[in-house]
């Protein structure tokens, strides 16, 4: 592990709070209180950086008339659903805060955490990631499956990488700006940012049951998250799939051998029942290696497209930012009257 030097910092001129929201309208009658409640008073100035990843109910007509009534809150209206991950980063993108907090909207990470976040920041830290002591309101099975997660992520795949976090953290600016850097498609923010390699400590606090609304990660997704998690930061599953064709070939070599003894034994088998083991064994091997190798050259297909990560359609309280969003590019090149993305 690195030796740290801490440099104190002053308290942010800015605090920008990143809130994903993605079918939330059943969240606004505690959340809008609550959030306001903290900005009011709150020793430094803060914005929220509200974006809506697609919802089909009227979580964006909320927050617009949300922004309305309070400047502070600036919306960025995705064109589509692009996912959590990609939602996260288009706030990252378009904060301007000296430090930046990455919150869910489901009000499961206490808002008051935030302010022992900041002040491990002025202590020095780039970034400060919220601990999950305990997770109320959830099951079991999601429990062990989270903490055999990290732990697994943590031994194999990346070290740096903290147990029981979330994506609730604390960010300053230049981990931001080094995170920004990184546009890949298939997004695992909470390695990412482990892997910029700023100093990072984890304020521990006790995870509530969600106010209202249901989780947008249930297990399909999870799974589909702990698989990015896992071969975005490491070769390891192509390693292992070699790995198993060695064993599956030397459980080959070891049938041939015994069938060579039986024969020159005088023994009168026809072989069939062990001619199939080994054909089913070494053609199992050689799939599930090939399935792990396609998965990683489908990526890099993907990749290879450049696509952008978002695409904003509509923003209020905040102007477009061209190194932010690649679709602002022909925006420029619009009439004014169709201009309608800023509000």
């Amino acid at each position: 592990m690195n030796h740290i030097f801490l440099t104190p910092r002053s308290t942010p001129k800015l605090l920008s709070i990143v809130m994903p929201f993605c079918n939330e309208q059943d969240i606004f009658s505690s959340l809008r209180p609550q959030l306001t409640d903290f900005l009011d008073q709150s020793p430094y100035s803060c914005e929220v950086i509200a974006v809506n990843d697609g919802s089909s109910d009227r979580t964006i007509d909320l927050l617009v008339e949300w922004s309305m009534a309070d400047p502070r809150i600036k919306i960025l209206n995705l064109s589509r659903n692009f996912g959590h991950q990609s939602a996260s980063t288009a706030g990252i993108d378009y904060a301007s805060g000296d430090a930046i907090v990455l919150i869910d909207a489901d009000l499961q990470d206490p808002l008051e955490v935030i302010n022992e976040m900041v002040e491990q920041y002025r202590i020095g830290y780039d970034v400060v990631c919220g601990q999950r002591i305990a997770r109320s309101g959830e099951s079991t099975f999601k429990k062990f499956t989270a903490w055999l997660f990290y732990r697994c992520m943590q031994s194999f795949f990346l070290e740096s990488l903290p147990r029981d976090v979330g994506d609730f953290r604390l960010m300053s600016r230049r981990c931001v700006d080094s995170l920004r850097s990184m546009r890949e498609l298939h997004r695992f923010l909470r390695g990412m940012v482990a892997w910029v390699g700023y100093p990072q400590i984890c304020v521990p606090y006790q995870r509530q049951p969600r106010v209202a609304g249901t989780t947008k990660y249930p297990l399909r997704r999870m799974i589909r998250l702990a698989w990015t998690a896992a071969i975005s930061f490491s070769a390891l599953p192509l390693r292992i799939s070699f790995w198993g064709a060695g064993v599956m070939a030397f459980l080959a070599i070891e049938e041939a051998a015994r069938a060579l003894v039986e024969h020159f034994a005088g023994k009168t088998i026809p072989g069939w029942t062990s001619l199939m083991v080994v054909v089913c064994l070494c053609n199992a091997a050689l799939m599930v290696a090939v399935g792990i190798l396609g998965e990683y050259v489908g990526r890099i297909f993907e990749e290879g497209k450049g696509r952008p990560l978002y695409v904003v359609a509509d923003t209020w309280n905040l102007a477009p930012r061209d190194d932010c969003d690649a679709s602002a590019q022909w925006r420029k090149t619009m009439p004014e009257s169709e201009k309608v993305y800023s509000k």
